[in-house]
C-alpha cells in the first residue's frame, strides 16, 4: 500500500486502469476468495481515487467491484453521489466500466438497473442526454450520447449499456495523460453535480423532499428548528448527538427520569424527517413486564400452527416493502420486563449485518419455516429504547449496552420559555430517503482506507482508556472501537473529534461501569483525570471543580464520573444509572 501510494499516487488513474485491464483477464481463472487483485480493486483503487481534489469525502463515496463471491463479466469502479445513492443498485452515479474483453474502458453517466424498471431508466437517460449540455466541458475526446457502448455479450454487460446516459471511451493501449485522465474526471463530476442541481431545482411544491444539496448541518439544524417549533427544548447539541448516534447504529437506548421527553425527542425527530404514525414510518410499541421471549415482541405459532405476527414484525415486513424511507420504531419503556429475554435475539441477528450487492443484509429474525417468508432487518429500520432507572425497572447487561448509544436525557430546563415566545413561521416536515441516515460502514475494514487517521486517533485513545479499565475487567472490544471510529468519522463536520470522543465515552464507556469498593472508585477517579488533566482530590471547592470540567478536554464524561464518584462516597456504591 505504501508502495502504490509513494510511487502510484502521480499517475493513479493510469496506473488503476492499466492495472486492471492487463490483469483482470488472468485473475478470473485463478480462486476469488482472499484474493489479492480483488482486494487492491475493492479497497486500494477508492483509497487512491480519493486522494484527488475534486473528490469531495464528504459528498461523493467511491466504490469499485470485482463481483460478489465469483468473478464479474463486468468490473467497475463507481463514484455516487450520497445525496442521491448509496448503493449501485439504484440512482444515478458516475462509473468506469471494463468491457468484458478487457479492451476498451468507459467513464459513465450511467444508472443503477437493480431497483430500477426499464421504462425508468430510459426516462431518466434521455432526461440527462437533453439536460447536459456536454460541448461546455473541455475532455481529452468528446462526451458521447449514444448507445454505441460495447461491454460484450453478457446480460449484466447488456444491462450497463442500456443504463449509459453519457460516456467518454478509453483504449487501455493508448490512454490518454493522467493530466487528461484527470481533467476527464473532474468534467464528469461537474456534470454529475450540474444535473443533481437542476433536479433538485425542479422538485414540485406540494413534493416536500428534502434539498439534495442539504448538507448534514442544515438536515440537523432543520430537525432542531422544527422540535423547537412545536414547542419543546432541546439544545441543538442533542439533536446533532441523536442524528450521529442513529446513523452509527440504527439501536439507541434514551435514558433519564420520567417526564424528560425522552419518546417525545425520538417522535419529533421523525416526524420532522416525515415519518409518521400516519404513513406507518412511526410506531410505538410499549414494552410489557412479562414479556419474557422473542415471541412478545416478534410473534408465535399458535395452536393451529398459524404465525400471529408480533408488533415488530408488522413494521419489518412494511419497511422491507419500502426500503427507501426510514422507519423509526420506540420500545417504550424498554426495562420494564428484561432486555435479554425478549430483544437478544435481534440483537443477535443485528450483528450480522454484512454488504451484499451494495445493500445491508441480515440473517433471518424468525425461522422462513415458521413465518412463510424469509425476513430479515431491513437497512432502513431504526430502533429507540426509551428506558428510566427505578425499582420497577430491570438493569442492562453489557451484551445490550455495548450494541448501543446510551443517550442520557436528564437535565430539564423549566425555567427556559424564551423561545416559546420566539416568532417563527411554522415549518413543515420534510421526507428525507433513508441514503440520508444509513450508515456507510458495518466494520472497520470499509472506512479505513479514507479515514486512517481519525481511526489511529480514536484507537489510540481507547488503548489508553483501556488500560484504565482493565483493573475491573470493564475494558471494550472491537465493537465499541468500530461504533465510536463511524461515530467520529461522520461527525467530522459537524464537531471536534475531541468533542466526538467525548460523547462516545460518556455513551458508549461509562453506562457499563459500577464501583462498590476501593479499586473500582479509584478507577473512576483514574478516568476523572483522564478526561480533565487533572488529579481528583478529595474535598476540592466546588467553584474549583466548576473550573476543573469548565477547561476539561472530555467536560461530559469529566462532570459525569465526578458524579459518580460523589454518589459513591455516599451511598458506598454508584453507577452511571443511579449517579
Amino acid at each position: 500500500m505504501d508502495n502504490i501510494f509513494s510511487e502510484e499516487k502521480k499517475n493513479r488513474l493510469t496506473h488503476i486502469i492499466t492495472k486492471i485491464t492487463s490483469e483482470y483477464l488472468s485473475e478470473r481463472t485463478t480462486p476469488f476468495k482472499a484474493n489479492t487483485f480483488g482486494q487492491f480493486v475493492r479497497s486500494s483503487v477508492p483509497e487512491l481515487m480519493n486522494t484527488l481534489d475534486f473528490i469531495d469525502q464528504n459528498r461523493f463515496i467511491v466504490k469499485a467491484s470485482v463481483g460478489q463471491g465469483n468473478w464479474a463479466q463486468v468490473p467497475w469502479i463507481s463514484i455516487l453521489d450520497k445525496y442521491i445513492t448509496t448503493s449501485t443498485q439504484r440512482g444515478y452515479y458516475l462509473v468506469y466500466l471494463f468491457s468484458e474483453d478487457m479492451k476498451r474502458v468507459y467513464l459513465t453517466f450511467a444508472q443503477g438497473i437493480t431497483e430500477s424498471t426499464r421504462e425508468d431508466i430510459q426516462r431518466t437517460r434521455e432526461d440527462i442526454r437533453e439536460k447536459v449540455v456536454t460541448g461546455r466541458y473541455e475532455t481529452s475526446s468528446p462526451i458521447q450520447k449514444n448507445q454505441n457502448i460495447n461491454l460484450g455479450g453478457s446480460s449484466k454487460g447488456k444491462g450497463y449499456e442500456d443504463s449509459t446516459a453519457l460516456y467518454i471511451q478509453y483504449d487501455p493501449t493508448a490512454l490518454p495523460s493522467e493530466n487528461e485522465l484527470q481533467q476527464d474526471l473532474s468534467a464528469m463530476i461537474d456534470i454529475y453535480k450540474y444535473y443533481v442541481s437542476v433536479q433538485s431545482e425542479h422538485v414540485e411544491e406540494n413534493n416536500k423532499s428534502i434539498p439534495m444539496d442539504w448538507t448534514d448541518e442544515k438536515m440537523i439544524g432543520h430537525i432542531h428548528t422544527y422540535i423547537r417549533n412545536k414547542g419543546f427544548y432541546y439544545e441543538k447539541e442533542d439533536v446533532k448527538n441523536l442524528f450521529l448516534s442513529l446513523r452509527t447504529k440504527p439501536f439507541v437506548i434514551l435514558s433519564g427520569i420520567s417526564g424528560t421527553g425522552k419518546t417525545k425527542i425520538i417522535e419529533l425527530f421523525s416526524e420532522s424527517l416525515g415519518a409518521t404514525e400516519e404513513n406507518n414510518q412511526f410506531t410505538l410499541i410499549p414494552v410489557r413486564p412479562d414479556w419474557s421471549d422473542g415471541s412478545d415482541l416478534l410473534g408465535y405459532t399458535d395452536i393451529k400452527g398459524d404465525f400471529q405476527e408480533g408488533p415488530l414484525t408488522s413494521v419489518i415486513k412494511e419497511a422491507n416493502r419500502h426500503k427507501d424511507d426510514p422507519y423509526f420504531v420506540v420500545l417504550d419503556e424498554m426495562n420494564l420486563a428484561r432486555v435479554e429475554y425478549y430483544f437478544s435475539d435481534f440483537l443477535s441477528v443485528m450483528e450480522s449485518r454484512k454488504w451484499d450487492n451494495g445493500e445491508i443484509q441480515t440473517l433471518p429474525i424468525i425461522s422462513e419455516s415458521q413465518v412463510g417468508e424469509r425476513l430479515t432487518i431491513p437497512s432502513n429500520l431504526y430502533i429507540v429504547g426509551t428506558v428510566n432507572m427505578d425499582e420497577t425497572t430491570h438493569p442492562f447487561s453489557k451484551k445490550v449496552l455495548d450494541r448501543a448509544n446510551t443517550i442520557e436525557c436528564n437535565d430539564v430546563h423549566l425555567d427556559t420559555l424564551v423561545f416559546l415566545e420566539e416568532e417563527e413561521e411554522d415549518l413543515d416536515p420534510v421526507s428525507v430517503k433513508n441514503d440520508r441516515l444509513q450508515s456507510n460502514y458495518l466494520r472497520l475494514k470499509d472506512a479505513y482506507a479514507s479515514h486512517k487517521d481519525t481511526i489511529a486517533y480514536v484507537t489510540n485513545e481507547l488503548v489508553t482508556v483501556n488500560e484504565l479499565l482493565k483493573p475491573i475487567q470493564a475494558h471494550v472490544g472491537y465493537r465499541v472501537r468500530d461504533e465510536i471510529s463511524f461515530y467520529t468519522i461522520y461527525s467530522r463536520y459537524l464537531m471536534t473529534m475531541d468533542e466526538a470522543l467525548d460523547f462516545q465515552f460518556y455513551q458508549k464507556i461509562l453506562p457499563r461501569l459500577t464501583a462498590s469498593h476501593g479499586q473500582a472508585f479509584q478507577v473512576l477517579k483514574n478516568l476523572f483525570t483522564y478526561f480533565t488533566n487533572h488529579t481528583y482530590e478529595e474535598d476540592l471547592p466546588q467553584d474549583l471543580i466548576e473550573d476543573i470540567l469548565h477547561q476539561a478536554r472530555f467536560p461530559r464524561s469529566g462532570r459525569k464520573v465526578y458524579e459518580m464518584i460523589c454518589r459513591g462516597d455516599l451511598d458506598g456504591f454508584t453507577s452511571f444509572w443511579n449517579s
